[in-house]
């Protein structure tokens, strides 16, 4: 059995309530906005319910109501393949509503399915929105498949039903009628019969394959042995290869060992004169450290020796410094007796000096400052700073003015600048809409405008300011694209120069004529226009200069264009009869034409498009003010800035005047502090003099002066004598330390020759001793260079062969020289090439197919079990889904025979079996309609269409009594039908709604032959329509649902 199975469908309940409805039925069905309804609601009967009414009255549109309500797609109705299509005409959206009948008379399942003219959908179940896939776990639980033809077939899909093959035929039956598990089943044992012939296949192609490779080894065995024993002979040559490194190993580890006994030699060697020259060094060492003794007691001496010279020589100077001193000390008393004399001429002359700088003082003449000039000019002063700083007060008013009026300057050029960019976005606009230069035709009208006499006014677009946008739509749509880009002049020659130099911009050129005998008269909004929803016109929604506005009246029939509201789109109809022949709603344009030749009336509705041009609409005259108010802000800020350069020349002026008195009065308070300075200079000098007469009267005798001279004049002397003392001590001193210092320098000099000598003989004790250590280092990277190439040797041999326990036992068979060695190996090779072989890929093939056998003897094994496996599930598959099967088409052919032994000759339902081929199952419906003829199956080619419509219905009603669906739909199915057949056909329809099990069914037909007999299963839906329809529908439609035309209503 199959591991992943279909979900079973569920076994439904089918017993009828007390409203004689079973779950599933249809109660009730709403549809609005759809296809060829405004608005539909009905009540459907529990059996057979006849769907009445002329050919394009909305029968077929109710099925598909049906179909789409229950997650049908719109491909499955063969109409259209977007949902969107089926919304009304001239509508937007709408829906369709359909209960389904619960497990009980009270429970309603609604399902609400909204479309639009997007095809969106939106899923709504008992009032709350919820995914489709809800929505389809709700119809699966109610076995409904709109896409099963036994259960659904629309007027759209009949002649599909008739194309059935016998296969598909057998599944949709499946799927309709019998044990859930039979379409399940049937679909495993497809599966695994389709596994089953891949399984055969793959067994048969394996056992063939496997054979084919054993007799090919089989053929090639004698050649392998001869392969397999060359090719030991030159496995027994690699082996004796693998020897030859681990030879030259053994033979670089002998000269490894060789370079190691000269290292200990030479390293012997080196130790013996290491020896030596130590034993050399050790007397050196000692006579150098006597050396080192008398270097230092030597250097002892001398710096005593430098330090008894220093003190010799500082005593010499200071003795040299007392004879000078005692030498000026009687120089001093010498000046003293000198200067006694010239004292009192001193004092004589002090007296005198004091006495003339008191005459002076006495003699300066009296002043007074001048305070009443200095207040004047403190006056003056005080009123130009009051008028200093009321002009300053006058020139910071001037500065906040300048800063304010340009901040209202820039403003306004930002402001300007902005609706300048708009006039660019306009003309992007036109360039966008095919004007490809409309900047350089505006760019030269710019540049130009002084050549021309008056005012030109263009592009047109930049010139109308429109303020709401939906406005805008409307003029953009009435005017033509030619005028939006064109250019107004108002004089003809101003015409005549424009269409010279603007024709290679394809721009056109309008001239304005003004007309004063002509007056347009004003607007005026009647009642009956407000009624109607009429607010305005379209020559009153825009504003531009009056040239532009006549211009587009006069070209475009402005002012017979009014704008209406959505009330106006609605009662359209009677704009025309107040006169309105053209006018604008939020939704078309309406236009009335009247023919020339008649009264006959043509009208036009157009779709209102989106304004394109007026994104960004901005009036010219308003950049012409801007531009005004910026020149008349710039002339007023160089007015005051005007002015306030006066005000500085002013200010300049008083700072002058004010440096000038403050000029004087300081000139004036200099010359009052240079008398007060004189005066104070004059006392000071007069003091200075009466000083110094006291200080020279103050001076000490010439006898104490004397006698102080000659005591410090003796002391000096007994001074001097105690130093020449000291120099002679320190001259003895000097002179025995001189001796001692020769003594140890001449034994300093007789050493260092005996050390000479000694280091002589060291040197050439070194020599031989660095010659030992040279050869040793060079036998230790002779020995260092013989470990690396034994190790590399060694890499090498190991990287050939890692010798191992039967190698080594092979080796020990092998020769023990290289020579001999190499010698067995080519004999060895020549006894291997002396094996002729024709194919050298032999033995390589023969392994690879004994590979390829083991290979497919474990698949072909393993095929095998799965190949009974598969056969054993297929025989319990077919045990349990065969006889159901058979069971069911023989209950169907009963019915179906016995039905249409009433209506025809002949016919019977057959099982198609194949053996294991079970996708080629299949129900053969067989048929004959003359007694002469025989049994044929179904198809286009052999029945006309009434006898495959009697067939088809004829096999609908044979499943009736089988089936596990809650209703079925059929559209139209008896079109071609005689009236025999055709009655006959209703009979047993009748009589099948009136069995208990027998499913909702839905029939549409245009028409029904009359005197048919009904019973109480029947219900008739009459589906009508005309323009008489309205009242007839709601007097019909007043009852719960439509009662039966024959029974209890």
């Amino acid at each position: 059995m199959a591991d992943h199975r279909a979900a079973k469908r569920a076994r439904l309940n089918h017993s009828r309530g007390e409203d004689d409805y079973v779950p599933g039925n249809i109660v009730e069905i709403e549809i609005h906005n759809f296809m060829t309804y405004d608005h539909l609601k009905c009540k459907p009967g529990s059996r057979l319910n006849l769907v009445i009414g002329p050919n394009g009255s909305g029968k077929s549109s109710l099925v598909c109501a049906i179909a789409l309500g229950l997650t049908g797609e719109p491909q499955l109705l063969g109409r259209a393949s977007s949902v969107g299509a089926f919304v009304k005409r001239g509508e937007e959206s709408g829906y369709i509503k359909i209960s389904l009948r619960g497990n009980t008379a009270l429970e309603k399942i609604v399902i609400m399915r909204k479309i639009d003219m997007r095809n969106k959908s939106e899923w709504v179940l008992n009032g709350t929105t919820v995914a489709k896939r809800d929505i389809i776990d709700v119809i699966k639980k109610y076995n409904i498949q709109v896409n099963n033809l036994t259960q659904f077939l629309p007027q759209d899909r009949v002649c599909e039903f008739a194309k059935l093959t016998p296969i598909q035929l057998l599944e949709e039956t499946e799927k309709a009628v019998g044990n859930p598990d039979l379409p399940v089943h049937h679909k495993e044992l497809i599966e695994r019969s389709r596994e089953l012939k891949k399984l055969e296949l793959a067994v048969k192609q394996n056992g063939d394959t496997l054979n084919q490779l054993k007799s090919l080894n089989a053929e090639q065995e004698r050649d392998v042995k001869r392969v397999r024993q060359r090719k030991k002979l030159l496995e027994k040559v690699e082996t004796m290869k693998k020897k030859l490194p681990w030879l030259k190993y053994d033979m670089k580890k002998m000269e490894y060992k060789e370079a190691q006994k000269q290292e200990n030699i030479a390293k012997k060697k080196m130790d013996q004169e290491a020896k030596l020259l130590n034993d050399l060094k050790a007397p050196i060492e000692e006579k150098k450290k006597v050396r080192s003794t008398l270097e230092s007691d030597t250097k002892k001496i001398s710096t005593k020796i430098t330090q008894n010279a220093t003190k010799r020589r500082e005593s010499i100077e200071k003795e040299c410094e007392m004879g000078v001193q005692l030498k000026a000390k009687h120089t001093e008393i010498e000046d003293l007796k000198r200067q006694e004399e010239s004292r009192q001429q001193r004092i004589l002359k002090a007296k005198e000096d004091l006495s003339i700088a008191e005459k002076e003082f006495e003699n300066l003449p009296h002043f007074e400052p001048p305070r009443e000039e200095m207040e004047r000019l403190g006056n003056q002063l005080t009123e130009l700073n009051v008028e200093l700083n009321q002009m300053k007060q006058k020139k910071k008013e001037k500065e906040s003015q300048i800063i304010q009026e340009k901040g209202i300057l820039r403003k306004c050029s930002d402001r300007l600048r902005e609706m300048e960019s708009k006039n660019n976005k306009l003309l992007s606009a036109l360039k966008n809409t095919g004007s490809e230069r409309i900047f350089e035709a505006y760019k030269w009208l710019q540049e130009n405008k002084d050549q021309l006499n008056k005012e030109v006014y263009g592009p047109v677009l930049l010139e109308v300011n429109v303020q709401d946008q939906s406005h805008a739509a409307y003029l953009e749509n009435h005017v033509p694209k030619y005028i939006w880009k064109a250019f107004i002049t108002q004089d003809a020659s101003d015409r005549d120069i424009l269409v010279r130099n603007l024709k290679p911009f394809d721009i056109p050129v309008l001239n304005y004529v003004p007309d004063n005998r002509f007056n347009r008269s004003p607007f005026n909004l009647t009642r009956e226009m407000k009624e109607l929803g009429i607010y305005s016109r379209l020559d009153q929604v825009f504003e531009s200069p009056n040239a532009v506005k006549e211009v587009l009246i006069s070209q475009c029939g402005l002012e017979n264009s009014y704008i209406g509201t959505s009330e106006t789109h609605k009662r359209a109809d009677e704009a025309s009869e107040i006169g309105i022949l053209d006018f604008w709603t939020p939704e078309n344009h309406y236009r009335w034409t009247k023919s020339r030749y008649g009264d006959n009336v043509s009208a036009m509705v157009e779709q209102v498009h989106p304004s394109r041009l007026f994104t960004c609409n901005v009036d010219v005259s308003d950049i012409e003010k801007m531009r005004e108010r910026k020149a008349e802000l710039e002339r007023s800020i160089a007015g005051i800035e005007e002015s306030l350069k006066s005000l500085q020349r002013e200010q300049r002026q008083l700072e002058d005047e004010m440096a000038t008195i403050h000029k004087k009065r300081e000139e004036i308070t200099n010359n009052v502090k240079l008398e007060k300075r004189k005066r104070h200079d004059m006392q000071t000098r007069i003091e200075m003099r009466r000083r110094k007469l006291e200080d020279i009267n103050k001076e000490e005798g010439i006898e104490a002066s004397t006698r102080k001279l000659a005591e410090q004049a003796t002391k000096l002397s007994q001074q001097r004598f105690n130093m020449a003392i000291q120099i002679k001590d320190l001259l003895i001193e000097a002179l025995a330390m001189k001796w001692r210092y020769s003594e140890k320098h001449f034994a300093t000099i007789e050493l260092d020759m005996t050390i000479r000598e000694m280091e002589k003989d060291l040197k050439q004790q070194e020599k031989s001793a660095m010659q030992a250590a040279t050869n040793y280092d060079n036998c230790k990277k002779e020995t260092e260079s013989q470990k690396q190439q034994l190790q590399d040797v060694k890499r090498h041999a190991e990287s050939i062969a890692v010798i191992t326990e039967n190698l080594a036992q092979e080796f020990q068979q092998m020769p023990g020289t290289i020579e001999e060695l190499q010698a067995a190996i080519q004999d060895t090779i020549s006894e291997a090439n002396s094996i002729l072989l024709l194919n050298e890929n032999v033995l390589h093939e023969y392994e690879s197919r004994q590979k390829q056998i083991d290979s497919y003897s474990t698949k072909l094994e393993s095929d095998e079990k799965e190949l009974q496996k598969c056969i054993s599930d297929i025989d319990s598959l077919k045990e349990s889904w065969l006889p159901t099967l058979r069971h069911l088409v023989t209950k169907i052919n009963d019915t179906f025979s016995r039905n249409f032994q009433e209506m025809a000759v002949a016919g019977e339902v057959l099982l198609d079996e194949r053996d294991v081929d079970f996708d080629q199952y299949g129900i053969l419906i067989k048929v004959k309609f003359r007694q002469t003829g025989e049994l044929q199956v179904l198809s286009a080619h052999h029945q006309s269409g009434g006898e495959r419509s009697v067939s088809t219905i004829l096999y609908l009603v044979s499943l009736q009594d089988l089936t596990i669906c809650p209703f079925r739909v059929v559209d139209e199915i008896n079109q071609g039908m005689d009236p025999i057949n055709e009655r006959k056909m209703f009979q047993q329809l009748v009589r099948a709604a009136s069995q208990p099990n027998t499913p909702q069914c839905f029939l549409l037909t245009p028409k029904l032959l009359p005197d048919l007999e009904y019973s109480d299963a029947c219900s008739v839906l009459n589906i009508m329509n005309g323009p008489w329809i309205d009242q007839p529908s709601k007097a019909w439609s007043s009852g719960d649902h439509f009662g039966a035309v024959v029974g209890s209503e």
